[in-house]
C-alpha cells in the first residue's frame, strides 16, 4: 500500500518511518536483520522506515514485534508515569484497508511493554496471522459485540459477546470475522523483554 495514510491522529507516514528506523538502530540491528526477524521484506522496510510506503496493521505489528515492542510505541512518545486520561480524540487509530480498526486505549509509559486496544472487524474480514511475541508475553481477550474466529498455533476457538479469552503471547495467533455483523474484541497485551535475538546482528545501515 502506498500513498495516502492509515492513522486517524495526525502522525505521518515519514514521521512513522523514522521511529521505526529509530528503535531499529537504538537496539543495533540492521536493516537486514529486522526483514529476517519480521518476515518481511528488506525492501518493504526500507521503504516504510524512509515514508516511501503505507505499512499494513499486519505488517506494522511485525516490525514492533521484530523490535521487541509494540505498535503503540511506534505511535505515540511515552508519557510521564501517573494519573494519564486519554479523551478519545488523543488515542492512536489505525485502520486497515482489509476492513478494521485498531485503537490504542492505553498510554505508552517508560520501560513498560503493555497495550489495551480496542479492535473493530467488519464483517466477513480476516485480519490474518500475527508473529509470535517474545517468551513470557500475555494476551487476554474480550468479545463486546458479534463473533470472533481466535486462531492459536492453528487451533480455532469461536467466541461471541460476552466471551473472553488468555493465551501465551509466544503463540501465533490470528482474528477473523466470518459472520454478517461487526465483531468488537478488546485487547491486553504484555510484552517481556526482548531476548538476546535481537541483538545479534552487527552495525547500522541507512
Amino acid at each position: 500500500m502506498s500513498g495516502g495514510g492509515i492513522f486517524s491522529s495526525g502522525l505521518s507516514i515519514a514521521e512513522l518511518g523514522s521511529r521505526i528506523r529509530g528503535e531499529r538502530r537504538a537496539r543495533n540491528i540492521s536493516l537486514e536483520r529486522l526483514a529476517e526477524l519480521s518476515g518481511v521484506s528488506q525492501s518493504m522496510v526500507s521503504e516504510v522506515e524512509r515514508g516511501a510506503k503505507t505499512p499494513s496493521v499486519l505488517v506494522l505489528d511485525r516490525l514492533a514485534t521484530a523490535l521487541g515492542t509494540s505498535i503503540a510505541r511506534l505511535l505515540d512518545e511515552p508519557v510521564r508515569p501517573g494519573v494519564v486520561v486519554l479523551a478519545g480524540d488523543r488515542q492512536r487509530v489505525v485502520r486497515d484497508p482489509a476492513g478494521w480498526e485498531r485503537r490504542t486505549l492505553s498510554p505508552v509509559l517508560p520501560d513498560i511493554e503493555f497495550e489495551f486496544m480496542r479492535t473493530t472487524l467488519e464483517p466477513g474480514v480476516n485480519a490474518g496471522e500475527f508473529s509470535p511475541h517474545t517468551p513470557g508475553s500475555h494476551e487476554y481477550v474480550a468479545v463486546e459485540q458479534g463473533r470472533l474466529r481466535l486462531t492459536i498455533d492453528g487451533v480455532t476457538h469461536r467466541l461471541q459477546s460476552g466471551d473472553a479469552a488468555y493465551f501465551p503471547g509466544n503463540r501465533r495467533h490470528a482474528f477473523a470475522n466470518d459472520f454478517t455483523e461487526a465483531c468488537v474484541y478488546y485487547l491486553a497485551m504484555t510484552l517481556a523483554p526482548a531476548g538476546q535475538v535481537h541483538r545479534l546482528s552487527g552495525g547500522h545501515d541507512a
